[in-house]
């Protein structure tokens, strides 16, 4: 029996968790309602909790290196914000940019916390 860990059925749906967030950004944040929707200083802590849980799907779900996880998500932030740039309302800010850095590293962090203390340890 496959452990849970590596099981296709869970690397599938991360990656269709990084999809749906991708998707929710760029066909989501076209939508007039999205001008506004979350009113500074949150939008920060929302563009850290997008961008975190991101880079924790691509790093723990998916399984890719840390630093590629952090890579492709701040990719995908700066793709998203100059997205905005070209929508009426909206705004491109390096200081959202910046909040999707830190979220992406903080997803990657957590998932090394959660794989030191929640998983046995390997006997080599």
């Amino acid at each position: 029996m496959k452990s849970l860990r590596y099981s296709r059925w869970r690397i599938a749906f991360a990656a269709f968790c990084v999809l749906a967030l991708a998707a929710g950004l760029f066909v989501g944040g076209a939508q007039p309602a999205a001008v506004g929707l979350i009113p500074p200083p949150w939008d920060k802590l929302a563009h850290a909790c997008v961008f975190g849980a991101i880079a924790f799907l691509l790093h723990g779900g998916l399984r890719l290196r840390a630093w590629l996880a952090v890579l492709l998500a701040v990719l995908l932030g700066a793709g998203d914000e100059i997205h905005q740039a070209f929508l009426p309302g909206r705004f491109a800010g390096l200081d959202d940019w910046i909040a999707d850095l830190f979220g992406a590293l903080l997803g990657v962090l957590l998932v090394g916390v959660l794989r030191r203390n929640l998983l046995p340890p390997r006997i080599s």
